[in-house]
């Protein structure tokens, strides 16, 4: 039984949260825990919550169909990140001229389940 938690509008950008998410794809559930909370990136945190609340929801669905459910053998099996909508903002450059800065935003989804 799979378990999904979705995070949507991330003000990160996907190719920064690629990185974190590379580093627990696969892990168990503690182990991804752990990785996260001593990862020094600003999407390390909010990965981490996300985790949480997928463990969370594995447990309420598990509960609420009368099975039972062992949360040390949760996986990770599968967290990507996908691009959000992109804020378009100006910078004003050289000879009256404008520059096109792109503020870049995530969807971030994790998937765990029994190995």
């Amino acid at each position: 039984m799979d378990a999904t938690a979705k995070l949507c509008r991330v003000r990160v950008s996907p190719r920064k949260a690629r990185l974190v998410a590379d580093l627990v794809r696969g892990k168990e559930v503690g182990e991804a825990l752990e990785i996260l909370q001593f990862t020094r990136k600003k999407t390390a945190p909010l990965i981490k919550t996300l985790v949480e609340s997928a463990v969370a929801n594995a447990e309420y669905t598990a509960q609420r169909n009368d099975q039972k459910i062992d949360i040390d053998e949760l996986v990770i099996k599968q967290i990507f990140v996908d691009e959000g909508p992109v804020l378009r903002r100006f910078r004003p450059r050289a000879r009256g001229m404008a520059t096109r800065v792109l503020k870049r935003s995530s969807h971030i989804t994790v998937v765990v389940g029994e190995a």
